[in-house]
């Protein structure tokens, strides 16, 4: 049987995960093919992520280019930057279509740090969860019986060490996210 202790880990492993791919969703001055991850794009009547449908590059700073392999889709893939809410402007030459990547305001990098801030804190809460979870397992485990009350005392130790842990690694990406946002 599996630890509490490593569940708990592998919990929290998947919440930093999902808090990173979370990040790569915020839009910030650079360009990155991580900004269209969650594009989906009208393919024979399936919903399909775009980097099934197309080849996207980033071959400037400011700068995404996708190339379709099926020249039927520029439209659907226009239609479906324009819908998500990234507030970017395709345009196609007919062989590419290229997203240059405004600048953004002092005022929607703070309004873009203030969600990244939020979403960190809902990644927290969610640590926080699992080691209440772990901890209601260890008590379930105590009072099961058969296991001693030190060894318990230890695991809750070594539970909340695990916590803090990943605490501070969402901590710390956060802290990137924030400086790639408000970077000029």
């Amino acid at each position: 049987m599996e630890s509490t202790q490593s569940i708990c880990e592998d919990r929290m492993k998947k919440t930093i995960a999902s808090l990173k791919e979370e990040f790569n969703t915020i839009r910030t001055g650079r360009a990155s093919p991580a900004l269209l991850d969650r594009i989906r794009v009208d393919y024979y009547g399936q919903k399909t992520p775009l980097s099934q449908v197309a080849t996207v590059s980033v071959p400037e700073a400011r700068l995404i280019v996708i190339q379709p392999w099926d020249r039927t889709l520029f439209s659907e893939i226009e239609k479906a930057i324009l819908k998500s809410e990234l507030g970017l402007n395709p345009s196609n030459d007919g062989k590419v279509i290229r997203i240059a990547i405004p600048p953004l305001t002092e005022q929607r990098r703070k309004e873009l740090v203030k969600t990244a801030r939020s979403i960190a804190e809902q990644a927290r809460v969610a640590v926080r969860n699992i080691r209440r979870d772990g901890l209601e397992e260890l008590k379930k485990q105590q009072t099961a019986g058969g296991v001693p009350e030190d060894t318990i005392k230890k695991e809750e130790e070594e539970l909340q060490k695990l916590t803090d842990s990943y605490i501070a690694q969402i901590g710390k990406i956060l802290e990137e996210k924030e400086k790639e946002i408000m970077e000029v």
